[in-house]
């Protein structure tokens, strides 16, 4: 197995494109951030936040009915469609067209939730990535992996990866069947921890920015809002997880120098993204 690529900021630079001077919101792309329940409306605001302050020029969000008022309050810049239900998503309806999506976070498992995905996966072709409830409903439904767009990107923690692909001894076994999986499925997987890993087939890349602070609630919703982000900008999926994870990280590293890690929250991550971002100027 060929040794781990490190994503460090020359890696980042290779990659990264600054926005062309004579850009508009229409070329910037337009995300679509789905998820959300009753109680799990925050979710969806972090996603969106961060999906936009990644440089997408136009982002959605779909969300059950009790959403509106704290979605279109909370993040003024983002558009809100809602589902006919009011607790929780029963179908994902729209007729935007998008260049990616984000799907799962605080989306919950019911039922007709579950439903709901299936039908969407079925007609949707835009690049995505899948987080959260969205990956626990896939590891419930097995043969529904063979829908997902290619490089499809998957952001789980170590116990969604658990459910995804079943147990493992140790981080070498664990390795060796997210390679598989990936290359199985042709899926990017995001495996969250210190160090973030990203398998894209026999590549793996290491992370080399953020630390503690990101040990918070909201952080991978984040992450995911942030990789919709530039994959709405029309940067290859690979390419977009590894700025994603970078950055996500790096508006750590530069937060907690100000606040310190025990005070750092998921909202952090998204005020120091700018700063960020200054540093591949």
């Amino acid at each position: 197995m060929e040794k781990h690529i490190l994503i460090d900021h020359q890696e980042v630079l290779k990659r990264f494109r600054p926005i062309s001077e004579n850009s508009h919101k229409g070329v910037q792309g337009h995300a679509l951030i789905v998820g959300g329940s009753y109680g799990k409306i925050g979710s969806v605001c972090l996603s969106a936040k961060a999906c936009l302050k990644s440089g997408a020029g136009l982002v959605s969000a779909y969300i059950p009915k009790c959403g509106y008022d704290v979605v279109q309050s909370v993040v003024p810049e983002v558009m809100v469609l809602t589902d006919d239900y009011y607790e929780h998503i029963t179908s994902i309806n729209h007729k935007l067209s998008l260049q990616s999506i984000g799907i799962g976070m605080g989306i919950g498992q019911h039922l007709e939730t579950q439903q709901a995905m299936f039908h969407f996966l079925k007609m949707n072709s835009a690049p995505m990535v899948i987080d959260a409830d969205g990956l626990n409903i896939l590891s419930e439904n097995k043969e529904w992996l063979e829908m997902l767009p290619k490089q499809t990107i998957l952001t789980p923690h170590l116990k969604e990866l658990r459910r995804l692909i079943g147990d493992w001894n140790s981080d070498g076994e664990m390795l060796e069947k997210v390679i598989s999986y990936s290359c199985k499925y042709n899926l990017i997987v995001v495996v969250k921890g210190a160090p973030t890993l990203i398998v894209n087939g026999e590549k793996i890349y290491q992370n080399t920015s953020g630390n503690q602070a990101l040990a918070t609630a909201g952080s991978g919703d984040v992450l995911t809002g942030i990789i919709t982000g530039f994959l709405a900008q029309d940067y290859a999926p690979v390419d977009a997880a590894i700025l994603a994870v970078y950055l996500h990280g790096l508006s750590a590293n530069l937060g907690a120098v100000e606040i310190g890690h025990h005070s750092f929250i998921a909202s952090d991550i998204i005020n120091y993204l700018g700063k960020a971002f200054l540093t591949l100027k």
